[in-house]
């Protein structure tokens, strides 16, 4: 047998009314990966979805259609009175971001309403080392401002950077990642989800993670909006 030959897997399985009929229909996730390899890689990665009233299948392939641990979460996000589709694959990135969709059935049409890109495109940051000990973030998708107290990192971190009357020694930018998580919550408790969107912030390099931006997105008619950001930061030893 051809140990480099690649086979169809069910990577995922959910079931639910997705296009309002009030008949249970069959959503796949499926993808490849190679026979033999123990690798946690997928590829290809595409929804299969079957009507369960008339039988017709529908194939979707994502954009970004390879990566890690793909699954697929079922729940209403348009209070539509239907399931809409939440496709997330890990990249294996060191920045530990993600893809995401969003697909739901609109005017028997099935339409993508959240995609990981535009999201990314539409929130940008400015990321500044400020003097006494401050970092300031700024949102300008919602022109909000963040100031993050860096004392928490410890003096040996803070000399590298400030002098010792807490001027900087340089200027210093950051940014804040794409996105690493996408979660499903009802925070109305109403049947209907919203997602809670978060995005690292780095300092210096990657691995100087300063936070989190922590967005709330709610379905406004024909689009996620926010209603709620805030930046959580890491706590002390």
């Amino acid at each position: 047998m051809n140990s480099n030959k690649a086979i169809v897997w069910v990577l995922d399985f959910k079931t639910g009314d997705i296009n309002g009929d009030n008949v249970i229909d069959y959503v796949y996730l499926i993808g490849n990966k190679p026979y033999g390899d123990k690798s946690p890689f997928r590829s290809n990665i595409m929804l299969r979805i079957i009507d369960g009233r008339t039988g017709k299948i529908t194939i979707i392939r994502p954009k970004e259609n390879a990566g890690y641990n793909p699954t697929i979460f079922l729940g209403d996000f348009t209070a539509y009175k239907t399931n809409d589709i939440l496709v997330s694959i890990d990249t294996g990135g060191s920045g530990a971001t993600a893809y995401y969709y969003i697909y739901s059935y609109q005017n028997d049409n099935l339409k993508k309403i959240f995609d990981f890109e535009a999201f990314n495109e539409e929130y940008d940051y400015e990321v500044n080392y400020l003097n006494n000990y401050k970092a300031e973030v700024i949102s300008k998708a919602n022109n909000k401002r963040y100031i993050l107290d860096l004392t928490y990192k410890g003096q040996e971190y803070l000399s590298e950077i400030y002098n010792k009357d807490g001027t900087l020694k340089e200027p210093i930018s950051g940014w804040v990642d794409p996105l690493s998580g996408l979660f499903p919550i009802d925070f109305q408790r109403n049947g209907v989800y919203e997602l809670y969107a978060e995005q690292s912030i780095a300092g210096r390099y990657h691995a100087d993670g300063l936070g989190y931006v922590q967005t709330s997105l709610e379905w406004d008619r024909n689009r996620f909006v926010p209603f709620f950001q805030t930046v959580g930061i890491f706590g002390e030893d």
